[in-house]
């Protein structure tokens, strides 16, 4: 593995700028397979590009997607629900702003175009099934902590990207009742789907940084180590799997 290269990849959502940090290994052989991260409520921060850093690091493009534009992160809860509820209220920004950004990265000459997936963490997990329901030409999406409920929406009548998400079994910020009907709702459209729930696992299990804004707040946010690798582990088969390597 050599050294990963990572810069900034700036595409436009009508005079909106959104930095996308790109992430990858300019020793493996291309074009190669590339994975949009999208972020969490907080915006594109070091933990999304830190993810695209990973990715790049396992030989496919990592991208963080900037969905609220000009790199903007929230500063506390209440900035991040409002950035991320305009976003919500109004999905058809949140996929003109996700296909700009797949666009960009498929049109750079290191990456295959025909093999591209897409992960999320907390609001961007939800994100990204949502993207694959909708149509858009992904292979695998990968939800960690997910807001699922964002899944259910208009798309095609069958969905062949492969679909995981990874819930915590005492995750309190994700209703049951999301979860039932993200279930039913890709078994009506064919998507081979894994929903793994992690013991003891709540919100937020993949971000280190859990604990500690969970206590500063008052939410109910935990990190996981154990819940981490699991899915982590599980999404790196499942991307292995779908790309051929």
């Amino acid at each position: 593995m050599g050294e990963i290269l990572t810069e900034e990849l700036v595409c436009q959502d009508g005079d909106l700028a959104l930095r996308c940090h790109l992430a990858r290994d300019p020793e493996r052989a291309g074009p190669r397979p590339a994975v949009l991260v999208v972020h969490e409520w907080w915006g594109r921060n070091a933990y999304a590009c830190g993810r695209a850093q990973q990715l790049a690091a396992l030989g496919y493009v990592g991208l963080a997607v900037d969905l609220y534009g000009d790199a903007r992160q929230a500063q506390n809860p209440e900035e991040a629900g409002q950035l991320m509820t305009a976003l919500i209220q109004d999905m058809s920004v949140t996929r003109r702003r996700f296909e700009a950004a797949r666009a960009a990265l498929a049109a750079l000459e290191f990456v295959d175009d025909t093999r591209m997936g897409a992960i999320g963490f907390c609001f961007g997990g939800g994100a990204v099934t949502h993207m694959a329901r909708s149509g858009s030409p992904l292979k695998a999406v990968a939800s960690f902590h997910g807001s699922l409920g964002l899944a259910i929406t208009e798309g095609p009548d069958r969905v062949a990207c492969r679909v995981a998400a990874y819930n915590g079994e005492r995750d309190k910020l994700v209703p049951e009742a999301d979860i039932a009907a993200f279930e039913a709702e890709m078994k009506k459209v064919g998507a081979p789907t894994y929903l793994v729930q992690l013991p003891g696992a709540l919100h937020g299990f993949s971000n280190p940084a859990a604990t500690g804004n969970g206590q500063k707040y008052g939410l109910p946010l935990a990190y996981d180590l154990l819940a981490e690798a699991a899915a982590w582990n599980h999404m790196c088969l499942l991307f292995r799997d779908v790309f051929g390597e």
